[in-house]
């Protein structure tokens, strides 16, 4: 909790504070994971003052600082690299606090001629080519380079990263959509992606609850009208 607000406005403090505990218990999400979905939906609203605290906090919880690296990462294709520079700066300070040694193991997989190959290997059984498509009807280039960027981008230079498994790396994405708003057709098929890979309804459920501290009734609720009868994506 922000210092400044606990003396300055104790009444709100306490409010936030009693409503925070209250949705961080709910659900079956491990404590990693609940600290993670905290992290990346800070970046992705640009809350960098809380990204701070929350970074401590996941420390202090034994959150593997390589966890929490990769967690970031993977908001940059969602959220734009600038903000995860941002974050990042963020989250090496608290490192360098805590005595954490930078920069961290390398976690990398692949080598750049690999990224295309070793990506689709992994997006094409949870998502196949709905996204190529989807973008057919743009002029050639852009028709062939979107999909192919995205297969490279999110699946190639992320996914085959170690540090995060595939489970939970589908579930922070989703939390991410949530976090950014207006994203229905994104939770929608992450959603899919989500069931596909292991995850639970419950899981996913509990997981976009915990996004409603950070972003508000809103956008939580917009997220989980679009979850609640959404099957997985047929093999």
């Amino acid at each position: 909790m922000d210092t400044d607000i606990l003396y300055s406005d104790p009444e709100f403090a306490q409010i936030m504070d009693g409503f925070v505990n209250d949705t961080y218990h709910q659900g079956a999400i491990d404590l990693r994971d609940r600290e993670l979905i905290a992290i990346v939906v800070l970046t992705s609203i640009q809350e960098y003052e809380e990204l701070a605290v929350c970074t401590a906090r996941a420390i202090k919880n034994h959150v593997d600082p390589v966890a929490i690296k990769e967690a970031v990462y993977q908001c940059a294709p969602f959220v734009g690299y600038p903000k995860v520079i941002s974050a990042i700066r963020v989250i090496n300070e608290e490192f360098k606090k805590q005595g954490i040694q930078l920069p961290l193991q390398g976690q990398k997989t692949i080598t750049a001629e690999e990224r295309y190959a070793k990506g689709k290997q992994i997006q094409s059984p949870i998502y196949g080519d709905r996204i190529k498509a989807l973008l057919g009807a743009l002029p050639a280039e852009q028709s062939e380079k979107i999909p192919q960027w995205l297969t490279e981008n999110c699946f190639g230079d992320f996914y085959t990263r170690t540090g995060l498994e595939i489970q939970t790396r589908e579930l922070l994405i989703l939390c991410i959509f949530c976090a950014i708003g207006d994203c229905e057709p994104q939770i929608k098929s992450h959603t899919q992606g989500n069931l596909k890979v292991g995850n639970s309804r419950e899981v996913i459920v509990a997981a976009i609850t915990q996004c409603i501290p950070f972003v508000g009734f809103s956008r939580v609720i917009n997220a989980l009208r679009v979850i609640k009868d959404i099957e997985p994506i047929e093999k």
